[in-house]
């Protein structure tokens, strides 16, 4: 244990490890349903559904008045949208969150889905939020910091004209939903936490196509932009190895 940070043992990796890849093969079970005319509570279904079927529980469901077992959130939603009767649209741009709980361990994964044909400013905010995501990814390794990770991601953002969102950010994860260290997307090198072996934790970035500022609607859970710009996240669950760095959800 580190200022609270969990450092996590092989036999726990191994757990977390086939929660992630359970989580990864339900986006994939829904990239070839997911199209204009579905409703995103069809998708609340189908993950329940998948998920159930594989021996697993959304960790979303019931969940401090979540009710649904996936968040889905749509062009300007930055994230957390409750899934419900909304019918996806030609243009849409759609991110999908899935964790899952098997045998105790939390898997936890995003994705963004384009709904027909979108904008090219919207293809260009989900490319450039994928490759602020690896980045960052890329920037996982012991004795590397997590400011390290926010930095490279605001820079890249950034340097495309978009922001980076600052009232939400990665966290620690695996033995429960939400754990140390937080994981700003944004920030300095050589502060916060400094990585050590087998740390846990997810790298989410919400990018922005207009400002960074976010508000939380009345139903307490879905996040927006302010100005009403689209939003784009990826998201995917890491543990840092000896050397560097697994993505247990890849």
């Amino acid at each position: 244990m580190r200022s609270g940070i969990v450092i996590k043992t092989d036999e726990q990796i191994e757990g977390i490890r086939k929660s992630g890849q359970l989580a990864r093969q339900i986006l994939d079970m829904l990239k070839g349903q997911i199209e204009a005319g579905v409703t995103t509570n069809d998708i609340d279904r189908w993950v329940y559904e998948y998920t159930i079927q594989h021996g697993a529980y959304p960790a979303t469901l019931d969940v401090e008045g979540f009710h649904k077992s996936v968040c889905t959130s749509i062009n300007d939603v930055i994230c957390h949208g409750i899934p419900d009767d909304t019918v996806l649209t030609d243009g849409d741009i759609l991110n999908v969150d899935v964790t899952c709980i098997l045998n105790g361990y939390y898997g936890d994964t995003s994705r963004m889905f384009v709904i027909g044909e979108a904008s090219e400013e919207a293809l260009r905010l989900i490319e450039v939020t994928r490759e602020c995501l690896y980045l960052g990814i890329a920037e996982v390794k012991p004795f590397n910091t997590i400011g390290d990770i926010g930095y490279v991601i605001q820079r890249h953002a950034e340097s495309h004209g978009f922001s980076v969102v600052r009232a939400l950010c990665g966290h620690g994860i695996g033995l429960d939903f939400w754990e140390e260290p937080q994981v700003p997307h944004y920030g300095q090198r050589k502060s916060g936490p400094i990585l050590v072996p087998n740390m846990t934790f997810t790298i989410e970035p919400m990018i922005n196509a207009g400002g960074h500022e976010c508000k939380t609607l009345s139903d307490g859970w879905t996040v927006v932009t302010v100005d009403g710009s689209l939003s784009a996240q990826w998201e995917h669950t890491v543990r840092v190895t000896e050397t560097g760095v697994e993505i247990l959800t890849a």
